[in-house]
C-alpha cells in the first residue's frame, strides 16, 4: 500500500488536481493530508517528516498539491513497478542526470513535456524533481528530509537522493505519467533575473548553497530538472548564463 503525503496551501487546487485524479484509484491507499494554510510548517522537509512518520503504507508518496495523476490505476502500477526495483532508495516521476531531464510528465499552461528523454522502462538518475517522490517506508525510517539544510521549500528531494546514493541505494524515475500544473520556474522580467543572477528564487539559491557544500566531498556535479551546478565552484557564477557557457566549453 502507498500512503499519500501532501501538504497544501490552496484548498482549491488540491481538490482540482490531487485529490479527483486519486478518487477512483483502482487499489487502496492511506491519504494523510497537511493543511499549510496558516502556514503552520516553515519547510516541506519539516511538513514531509511529520507527515512521514504517520504513514502505515509500505511505500510514502510525498506529493505536490497541484498533481493530476490522469489514471485510476496510477497508484496500482507505481507499486507494482518498485516492487521489482533492485535496492530502491527513492522513486519519481521526473530526474535528472548527464544525460538530461527524465521524465514522462507535462507541466504548464497550455501543457508541454516536462522534459528531454521520455522512459518506457524504470531509469536511474541523480536526482528527482520534488512534485512527487516515493519512498520506501523502510528507507524513510532510516533517513528523514534534513531540516536544516533544506529549512524552506526547495530542493529536499535533491538533498535526498544524493543522500540516500551516498548510502548505497537507487534514485529511479518511473515510466509514468501525470500533469503538474505548475511549470517550475516563477515569472520573472529580465531585469529581476538580472539583479536575481538567475530565473529562480533567491531562496532556491541560497538552499542550493547548502546542499553542494554538504555533498561536494562526494559529487563534482549535482544534476536537478532546474539546472545542473559544479560543488566546486562559486554558486554566483554559475547563476550567470556567460559563465555557464564557458564551465561547458572549458568541461569545467
Amino acid at each position: 500500500m502507498i500512503s499519500v503525503v501532501c501538504v497544501y496551501n490552496k484548498k482549491e487546487i488540491l481538490e482540482n488536481y490531487l485529490l479527483k485524479s486519486l478518487k477512483n484509484q483502482t487499489t487502496g491507499f492511506e491519504l494523510i493530508l497537511l493543511d499549510n494554510r496558516q502556514r503552520k510548517f516553515k519547510s516541506a522537509a519539516e511538513a514531509f517528516n511529520y507527515g512521514g512518520e504517520k504513514a502505515k503504507g509500505n511505500y510514502i508518496m510525498f506529493v505536490h498539491q497541484d498533481i493530476d495523476l490522469c489514471s485510476n490505476s496510477w497508484l496500482e502500477e507505481a507499486e507494482k513497478f518498485m516492487d521489482k526495483l533492485p535496492n530502491l532508495g527513492i522513486a519519481g516521476i521526473a530526474g535528472a542526470s548527464e544525460e538530461g531531464i527524465i521524465t514522462n510528465i507535462k507541466h504548464g499552461i497550455p501543457s508541454s513535456p516536462a522534459g528531454d528523454i521520455y522512459i518506457t522502462t524504470p531509469k536511474e538518475v541523480q536526482t528527482l524533481d520534488e512534485c512527487l517522490i516515493i519512498i520506501p517506508k523502510s528507507i524513510f525510517n532510516l533517513l528523514k528530509f534534513d531540516e536544516k539544510v533544506c529549512n524552506d521549500w526547495h530542493l529536499y528531494a535533491v538533498d535526498y537522493c544524493l543522500s540516500i546514493k551516498n548510502l548505497g541505494y537507487h534514485v529511479f524515475v518511473l515510466p509514468m505519467y501525470a500533469y503538474h500544473l505548475s511549470s517550475g520556474l516563477p515569472p520573472k522580467s529580465k531585469l529581476r533575473k538580472m539583479v536575481d543572477l538567475g530565473p529562480l528564487p533567491k531562496s532556491y539559491y541560497k538552499t542550493l548553497r547548502k546542499v553542494a557544500k554538504k555533498h561536494k566531498s562526494h559529487f563534482r556535479k549535482i544534476y536537478t530538472t532546474c539546472g545542473n551546478w559544479n560543488t566546486l565552484l562559486p554558486l554566483a557564477l554559475q547563476r550567470i548564463g556567460i559563465f555557464k557557457l564557458l564551465f561547458k566549453i572549458l568541461k569545467i
